[in-house]
């Protein structure tokens, strides 16, 4: 698959849809975890039902937590507009270097569509803060590796 503006949708569409999956996964997660707590029948160990009912508490305040990360992540990625183009490395933007391609939008890790390999990273990363404001022909050094910016989308 040749690097375009497909490419830049269909990865962005890809995680888009990761995020909703997890979000639906957690909000699955807490309400069995509700229920688990509310159906806690009180037995003659009285701690043993306060514990119980305490653990249910903490697993849907963790899951809670996690929620809020993914919306959070979601309203993030949610202000790129895929359709724009750009001449330097920004967030939104699709980077293709010699080793590598990477989508400049939240830190999630690897995304394969077909058989293309691409890296959805936060300009909060290591290499993202390198990529940053590049041009195309630019090089970063990272970790004892030159990357050579052929692209930008």
């Amino acid at each position: 698959m040749h690097i375009t503006k497909e490419l830049k949708s269909l990865v962005y569409h890809k995680i888009l849809e990761e995020l909703n999956r997890k979000i639906e996964v957690i909000r699955a997660a807490i309400a069995s975890a509700k229920e688990a707590r509310n159906n806690d029948t009180k037995s003659s160990a009285g701690d043993k039902f306060e514990t119980g009912r305490e653990m249910m508490q903490i697993e849907i305040e963790k899951n809670e937590v996690l929620l809020n990360q993914t919306a959070k992540q979601r309203m993030e990625l949610a202000r790129i507009d895929i359709s724009e183009e750009f001449n330097k490395v920004v967030f939104g933007s699709l980077v293709v270097t010699d080793k590598g391609t990477y989508f400049i939008s939240i830190g999630i890790g690897k995304i394969q569509i077909d058989d293309q390999i691409c890296y959805a990273i936060s300009l909060a990363s290591p290499i993202g803060g390198l990529l940053k404001d590049k041009l195309i022909g630019d090089e970063v050094q990272f970790q004892g590796r030159v990357f050579v910016i052929k692209e930008i989308v």
